[in-house]
């Protein structure tokens, strides 16, 4: 009824505008009431000019095409002798828009919002989108369960035609869960069918992880997760009969009732492959990971279609689809599954394009490439191609988008782009260690040297422990097939006692050269040759196994250290990795016939599995042994491993587990064994998880004098937190650990920390 007396009352103004004059030619054009439109626009808009014959069919016409603009509440024309006069009053301008009391929704994004939809400082203000605005604001709030929102809106005249527009919101209590009820349940008990559940009743931990504040985006997907759960055991016919939500008259309190048919199990009868099967049926069927006499589950069925089609798209066929067909058989509550293959066409690489580097030179990107233009299409290759490129350490961000060649039905493009990082810097800093004390440090570090892809670094370090000076240079590409090549050279002098250990002292100098050959895609063998030339030297507190060692081999030593490894590298990430892991083997021996005549094997291992979205599993382990020969019956003491501190088992003090000397003091041991499990997570409410990682960890280790003297017993354990944070002043990390089986003797330390430098 409104809409009709607005038609009929805009038919009658038209017509009373139109009637004001009776036809004329027009010799002039002049408008009026204009504030801050310019007359040029008008006449833009405006269906006549000078010269043209107006009538009442005229009039109306040119009236109603500038209300349309929105530009004006009001619109009449008037004749002055042969000159047309417009009239006109102009809609307010908005001058300002100030928004008060959001908290869940952020303020930007809500004026980002209204300028969509043309509610912005400057343009024409209409009354009906702010309408619009209230509403949609207060479904945006009942979706996030504030059913107790109000929403006022304020409009103050200003000089000039302007108004400001004040929202004000008063976002109230969000209603809290009381009551979750699943009806029709027979099988399982509702605590475990809400398991899963994003929506819970209040807990302790409610106000942290926000469970029992309703949202209708939230239900939705816990009704998908209970559909899931039944289909994952073989309930086919499942169904969720209704979902109820009611909320108490206070609007503080919400009961959500869900009502299901359970229907009956069913088991897998036989599983068959059809379809065009371009990839022999013996390579496909391995993947489906379900078999006749199974109860029947979506998710491994779900795998089973990812696994053929991820085996086609290596195979180029990029746009494969793979359809499950189900046949059930409602008396034997059994179904035969078929996997209806259609691969598409094989799909070939026209080009593989990157952008987004500005300062690495192109060829340093492509000889990452496993995919290859011109060949078949292979999603794994293309993937492998980005976590390499990844794994470089000078770029933030990849990603990779294979759009279709237009005109072909056979062709896509690889487009990687890439998000450049710093990979040099020129610093000069101070740093902190509770084992090492200040810090102090300047180096010239260059990743990406000239965008070249080769690593050029001179360092110096100064602590209470170590002086350190030294040069190196590296080439990850010495040669196209991706032997790399190094050289360096170094300066080191060392205070042990400053390190809890025993009371010496050395300086060391050397040179190094290594190279690095990759075997597969996985695994490189690593070479390094290093002539080090050592002084030890000892004082008047050095104990009696130090003063030995001095009149048994005297204090100066050449020694050519040779040493050999193999790497094994599936990480996602060189930093903050989420999936994969790295285990390294490697021998250290000193040359025959050097001064110094010993050697070590070590291993190595780190794997992530990533559990959720969130949380990753990492587990570690670490493995040392060394020995003596010829002249040398142990492994020299100052080569001895040690254990204890943020580099392996925390909450002990570093390097003072293991072995005592003759005064009481570490000396470390030629067997060392440390392992651990941490559970990697992001810091709660923090966007930016890239130069953050925290964790919750049990470490267990210990050094032992050899290999004989191993006893599990004398394991020592612990639990706590850590967090690293990659600070603009270097690596800062924190440690909390708890000692669960410490001795009277051992060192403990709960708190730890570094600053400047990497643990």
């Amino acid at each position: 009824m409104k809409i009709i007396i607005r038609i009929f009352l805009f038919s009658l103004l038209l017509t009373g505008a139109a009637q004001a004059f009776e036809q004329f030619r027009i010799a002039d054009i002049r408008v009026e009431g204009l504030q801050r439109i310019s007359a040029g626009t008008v006449f833009n808009y405006l269906p006549l000019k000078v010269g043209d014959t107006i009538d009442t069919e005229d009039s109306a016409n040119a009236i109603r095409a500038l209300f349309k603009t929105g530009f004006f509440n009001d619109v009449y024309l008037e004749r002055d002798g042969n000159v047309l006069v417009v009239y006109v009053k102009e809609r307010a301008a908005i001058s300002s828009i100030e928004i008060t009391g959001n908290v869940d929704l952020d303020t930007e994004q809500l004026l980002e919002g209204l300028q969509d939809i043309g509610l912005a400082e400057g343009r024409v203000f209409d009354r009906s989108l702010l309408d619009k605005v209230e509403q949609e604001l207060q479904r945006q709030y009942f979706s996030l369960g504030k059913y107790a929102v109000r929403i006022e809106t304020t409009l103050t005249p200003l000089e000039r035609n302007r108004v400001g527009i004040l929202i004000e919101i008063s976002e109230g209590q969000a209603a809290r869960i009381k009551q979750i009820n699943i009806v029709g349940n027979e099988q399982y008990r509702d605590k475990d069918l809400r398991d899963d559940f994003t929506l819970d009743t209040p807990s302790f931990l409610s106000f942290i992880t926000k469970s029992d504040q309703y949202s209708k985006q939230k239900l939705s997907a816990d009704l998908e997760t209970l559909r899931s759960f039944y289909l994952d055991r073989g309930y086919l016919n499942f169904n969720i009969m209704s979902t109820q939500v009611s909320i108490t008259p206070d609007k503080k309190d919400i009961y959500i009732t869900i009502n299901i048919s359970e229907g009956q199990q069913y088991k897998i009868r036989e599983v068959t492959l059809s379809g065009e099967l371009v990839v022999e049926p013996e390579e496909l069927f391995p993947l489906v990971k379900i078999n006749p006499g199974d109860i029947f589950s979506r998710k491994r069925v779900t795998e089973a279609v990812d696994s053929i089609s991820e085996k086609l798209g290596d195979q180029g066929y990029a746009f494969a689809n793979v359809n499950t067909v189900p046949d059930l058989d409602d008396e034997k509550q059994e179904v035969a599954l078929a996997f209806f293959v259609d691969p598409g066409s094989r799909v070939y690489v026209r080009r593989i394009n990157v952008e987004g580097n500005v300062s690495t030179r192109d060829e340093v990107l492509r000889r990452e490439m496993r995919q290859m233009e011109a060949g078949w299409f292979s999603s794994s290759k293309v993937e492998r191609s980005r976590t390499r490129l990844q794994r470089l350490g000078y770029f933030q961000e990849v990603n990779v988008e294979t759009p279709s060649v237009p005109g072909t039905t056979d062709q896509v493009d690889v487009n990687y782009s890439v998000s450049e990082t710093s990979s040099g810097n020129v610093t000069a800093g101070a740093g902190f260690s509770q084992s090492s004390g200040i810090l102090f440090n300047a180096s010239v570090t260059q990743d990406n040297f000239l965008g070249s892809g080769k690593r050029v670094s001179f360092n110096f370090n100064n602590s209470k422990v170590n002086t350190i000076y030294s040069f190196s240079y590296m080439n990850p590409y010495y040669t196209i097939n991706g032997v790399s090549r190094g050289v360096g050279l170094f300066y080191r002098k060392t205070d042990a006692d400053e390190a809890n250990v025993s009371d010496y002292s050395t300086d060391a100098y050397g040179v190094n050269i290594s190279f690095g050959v990759p075997v597969n895609e996985f695994d490189t063998v690593r070479l390094n040759t290093q002539f080090e030339h050592l002084e030890l030297k000892d004082n008047s507190s050095s104990p009696l196994e130090v003063t030995k060692f001095l009149d048994d081999h005297g204090n100066k030593y050449n020694s050519l250290i040779l040493t050999a490894g193999w790497s094994h590298d599936t990480r996602n990430k060189a930093i903050f990795a989420d999936r994969g892991g790295v285990q390294s083997f490697g021998i250290e021996a000193t040359v025959p016939g050097s001064e110094l005549e010993y050697y070590k094997l070590n291993y190595d291992q780190k794997r992530y599995v990533r559990l959720t979205r969130y949380l990753t599993l990492l587990m570690k382990g670490e493995l040392g042994y060394g020995d003596g020969y010829g002249d040398f019956n142990n492994l020299p003491f100052f080569e001895n491993y040690f254990a204890g501190g943020v580099r392996s088992v925390r909450g002990y003090e570093d390097n003072t587990l293991g072995p005592d000397d003759s005064k009481g003091n570490p000396i470390g041991g030629a067997f060392k064994l440390v392992g651990g499990a941490e559970i990697l997570f992001p810091i709660p409410f923090l966007e930016d998880s890239n130069s953050f990682r925290t964790s919750a960890f049990v470490d267990v280790g210990q050094v032992y004098k050899d290999a004989e003297s191993f006893s599990s017993s004398d394991l020592r354990y612990s639990v706590g937190v850590s967090g690293l944070w990659l600070s603009p002043m270097g690596p800062l990390s924190v440690s909390i650990g708890l000692p669960l089986n410490d001795n009277s003797g051992d060192d403990v330390q709960h708190f730890q920390f570094t600053i400047g430098t990497l643990y």
